[in-house]
């Protein structure tokens, strides 16, 4: 870990951390927002709800069950694979700035999820089919959970706040680096 700290700050060295103060400020936001109203979208919403239903026609070629769960799949693996892509490429704000992205997957599963007994919120298809499924109701309902639908939720929402966490208290930190560095 003292060595990953150590390349960051190397990293830093030269950057202009001004610049990326309201990526965090914004993210901070998000935050704020969400926790006051779960239901609230934001930015990324569009680009969440594109990769969850790219996950449906992904993952859908191994059958329905997977097609059903491939929509959180990729929706939550895009973030991840942004954080190792850019992690990989020593570009150190962006990977932190991928954990920014995956809690807003998250608040999105989580309220997903929450609804999946009561299924009100309006559905979003790229199939002809008529008949769309709740991911969640359908998803609870083959492992038999569904009335912890609530539990699920939160613990989604859980694992959101800690994302967008880790996402602000290493930003800032890569900001208050980048900000006490001298220029090159």
């Amino acid at each position: 870990m003292n060595q990953i700290r150590e390349e960051a700050a190397a990293w830093c060295r030269g950057k202009n951390g001004f610049l990326r103060i309201p990526l965090l400020l914004g993210l901070a936001y998000i935050l704020i927002k969400t926790l006051r109203d779960p239901s609230c979208t934001n930015l990324l919403w569009p680009l969440n709800l594109g990769f969850h239903e790219a996950g449906h026609a992904l993952f859908g070629y191994g059958g329905k069950f997977l097609g059903m769960l491939g929509g959180t799949l990729l929706e939550g693996l895009m973030p991840l694979f942004g954080a190792y892509y850019f992690y990989g490429k020593r570009d150190f704000f962006s990977a932190v700035l991928s954990f920014g992205w995956l809690s807003t997957a998250l608040f999105s599963i989580a309220r997903y999820a929450a609804d999946a007994r009561q299924m009100a919120l309006p559905l979003v298809s790229l199939s002809a089919d008529p008949e769309i499924i709740h991911d969640w109701n359908y998803l609870l309902g083959q492992w038999g959970l569904l009335q912890y639908d609530q539990t699920i939720a939160f613990l989604f929402r859980v694992l959101a706040v800690g994302s967008m966490l880790l996402c602000l208290v290493c930003g800032f930190w890569l900001v208050y680096r980048m900000l006490i560095s001298p220029r090159d």
